[in-house]
């Protein structure tokens, strides 16, 4: 059975969606400035929201048609691909800012890039080359 929202429900939903959005970028931010020094999960997500972990998933599932971890997982290779592209960090560097084992952090990135984060550093710096 499919639950009718109500205009505010909607509305609601909506506010949510957009706070989720608002905080992964903050948070990615504070990661990166160094001002945080823990990756958040999807509940302390929520909780910052003020709802539960599963009202959260469902809202943006209706919202967006995804499940909240593939947003995340984006913002967070987006996050990457920019400190590999626009920064010296090395990559070891890059994976402890982000809160990540460093090899972890390659498996991670080459499961969703199909290369590793060494491969896209020289591929991004090949490209720009004359």
């Amino acid at each position: 059975m499919t639950e009718v929202l109500s205009p505010h429900n909607k509305r609601r939903s909506e506010e949510i969606t957009i706070q989720y959005f608002e905080l992964l970028d903050r948070h990615l931010s504070e990661l990166v400035n160094g001002t945080a020094m823990e990756m958040l999960e999807l509940k302390d997500i929520a909780s910052v929201l003020c709802i539960s972990q599963k009202h959260l998933i469902k809202i943006i599932q209706e919202t967006s048609g995804n499940h909240p971890c593939h947003f995340y997982v984006h913002k967070i290779l987006t996050c990457t691909k920019d400190l590999l592209t626009n920064s010296t960090l090395t990559i070891s560097a890059i994976a402890q800012t982000l809160t990540y084992d460093p090899s972890n952090f390659t498996k991670f990135f080459k499961k969703y890039e199909g290369i590793t984060p060494s491969e896209f550093r020289q591929l991004k710096k090949a490209k720009s080359s004359p």
